[in-house]
């Protein structure tokens, strides 16, 4: 068995790249700016190797800023006399900065930082290019082309709850965030499908259901039920327990009775999990942890002639650094784990799916454990130095809990986890009512069929759920509340679709061909709040690309939430419709509007139209 080759990142970040639906992709603004620096920097320093230092400004200096020269200036003052201070050489980086339609102006401000203001005239053309080339003319280039996403992972014959429902949506969000990038994603549904509850399961399965051809949905009704059941017998009946422990060894031997019953159960869980992910709109491939069963041995073999496998107290382990308790890859009894099998997980996914970025989506108490794993990968050469920027690599995404209105992990009043298809229905349901009590008292309900209704009360709650997870920094935990995400002001995503619909009824009321305005007219940003909301919606690639490198998609909901908040902004102080410069603020409603889309889509949320 061999390993994937570490290498370092593809040099691509300054490239110019085609996107696969047409078009040139420049990358994000501040690698554009990085390009023009990087001459700069080469030019006014040629025996310094140096990457540019960019950062989007905040002050009222620029729009962009290179933070490079303190660093120079710390490395060449004990052998230059023409440099006397950090601000000589920011002076010196502006004055070789190459000519470029991008910038408008230069300055360098205190300790040599260089500020560029973007020409207003090349944002209002990036603008208009989008628009023209599509919004995938945007897309971030990032440094990776194959990455495998593991999220979700229920257990089989149990419900999804509440905790799924974090993995699921930042999974599915880190996913098209990346696919945008065009990346290659493989979207793994790592399900607990292997282990030793299987033979609680099956042995009541066969008390309920002698005969195999008659276990269908309605027969056993409620799986989880049907789970807590064998449960209970396992607990409180000693032969019962015996013959399930007796159970999982026919069932890893091979039995073709038993592994029927192993299926069948799992085919049930399927169709239920399918339910949930398709109301989300998540698409996921399952291989779950039976996949890779065929694989272990191989693997822990490799492991074992690397030295890294060691025999301690009865069972097979690898010791990590800084930790006090080893990672156990073969138990007492002989039986794999885990830990096993997530090695193998990890050697598969490095050799046979080249994948060159791994992100496991899950709590935050399982932090321990894969940093162990990924630990025992580096011992074995399968992965590089944590602290290196070489490729492969793998992140643990961890996450908080979801608390309820009592600040404990949210339950049912009878202390049950909440199911996620319980949730969603609600979520519906509440939305759906705001809805027509909003439609009736602006005397507009008989203007929407029922089917426009219900499409729209989905998007709208399913989206709020997706969105009040999302806006949070995913390693905190967050409070559930209904009436707070439901609410219309705020940064919710009621507001926000509700914001989308009425840039959409503005396009629709002027009464303008969009498409026509796009090939024929003009966009210019005359106007200081025209020009706020132009520079913002062209960060969008800034923002998505922070977003995948950082893997937190918090920062794309905030991006948004500001892009909302410029937007009316701006049409509180510039009219649209009748102005003179109709056209031009028509163009720039619909590349807010195009950009609000693309962040739905990539938060897994529906856009609405109307309301």
């Amino acid at each position: 068995m061999s390993s994937d080759t570490i290498s370092s990142a593809p040099p691509n970040e300054l490239e110019v790249k085609t996107s696969e639906h047409g078009g040139a992709r420049t990358g994000s603004v501040k690698k554009q700016v990085a390009r023009l620096f990087e001459g700069s920097l080469k030019a006014a320093f040629p025996e310094e190797s140096v990457e540019p230092l960019i950062a989007v400004c905040t002050a009222r200096f620029g729009d962009y800023q290179c933070n490079n020269a303190m660093g120079i200036f710390s490395k060449i003052k004990e052998r230059s006399t023409e440099y006397k201070n950090p601000n000589s050489v920011g002076q010196a980086i502006a004055k070789h900065l190459p000519p470029s339609d991008i910038v408008e102006s230069t300055s360098v401000a205190g300790p040599g930082f260089v500020n560029i203001v973007l020409s207003s005239k090349w944002v209002a053309q990036n603008i208009h290019n989008m628009l023209l080339n599509g919004i995938n003319a945007w897309a971030p280039i990032l440094s990776v082309e194959r990455a495998v996403v593991d999220f979700s992972s229920p257990n089989i014959a149990k419900e999804m709850h509440v905790g799924h429902l974090r993995s699921t949506i930042i999974g599915d969000t880190l996913s098209r965030m990346l696919e945008f990038s065009e990346v290659k994603v493989f979207r793994r549904n790592h399900v607990g499908d292997w282990g030793t509850q299987f033979g609680m399961l099956i042995e009541h399965l066969f008390d309920n259901f002698p005969n195999l051809d008659d276990v269908e949905e309605h027969a056993i009704g409620d799986l989880q039920v049907f789970y807590k059941a064998s449960k209970r017998r396992f607990d409180d009946d000693p032969l019962f327990m015996e013959r399930a422990q007796q159970a999982v060894v026919r069932l890893q031997g091979g039995d073709a009775r038993y592994l029927s019953a192993w299926k069948k159960i799992c085919e049930l869980s399927r169709k239920e999990f399918d339910i949930v992910y398709q109301r989300l709109g998540v698409h996921l491939e399952e291989k779950g942890e039976s996949f890779y069963n065929p694989y272990i041995p191989n693997v822990l073999e490799e492991l074992t002639s690397k030295g890294l496998i060691e025999e301690s107290e009865g069972a097979r382990v690898i010791f990590i650094e800084g930790q006090t308790i080893p990672l156990i890859v073969v138990k007492r009894d002989g039986g794999y784990n885990y830990a096993s099998t997530d090695l193998t997980a990890i050697w598969y996914r490095l050799n046979i799916e080249k994948a060159e970025w791994m992100i496991y989506v899950t709590d935050v108490g399982q932090s321990q454990h894969f940093g162990m794993v990924f630990s025992a990968a580096r011992r074995a050469g399968w992965l590089p130095d944590a602290k290196s920027n070489l490729y492969p690599k793998a992140n643990h995404v961890g996450f908080g809990l979801v608390l309820g209105s009592d600040g404990k992990r949210f339950r049912t009043r009878s202390s049950e986890v909440v199911r996620l298809v319980e949730l969603l229905d609600e979520a519906k349901s509440r939305s759906k009512a705001e809805l027509v009590r909003r439609l009736e008292d602006n005397g507009k309900l008989k203007e929407w069929t029922d089917k426009e209704l219900e499409k729209t009360a989905e998007a709208v709650g399913y989206g709020a759920i997706k969105y009040a997870d999302l806006k949070n920094n995913r390693l905190t935990n967050y409070t559930f509340s209904f009436d707070q995400m439901l609410n219309d002001k705020g940064n919710t995503a009621v507001y926000l679709l509700y914001a989308h619909a009425r840039i959409c009824s503005i396009i629709r009321k002027s009464g303008k061909d969009i498409e026509e305005i796009k090939k024929s007219g003009e966009l210019v940003l005359c106007h200081a709040d025209e020009r706020v909301l132009g520079l913002h919606l062209i960060q969008f690639a800034d923002i998505v690309e922070e977003a995948c490198t950082n893997l937190l998609p918090n920062v794309l909901c905030e991006y948004l939430y500001n892009l909302s908040e410029l937007f009316t902004r701006f049409y509180t102080s510039c009219q649209v419709v009748g102005s003179t410069e109709e056209s031009s603020r028509l163009l720039l409603c619909e590349a807010t509007a195009v950009v609000m889309r693309k962040c739905f889509h990539l938060l897994g949320i529906t856009p609405v139209y109307k309301i």
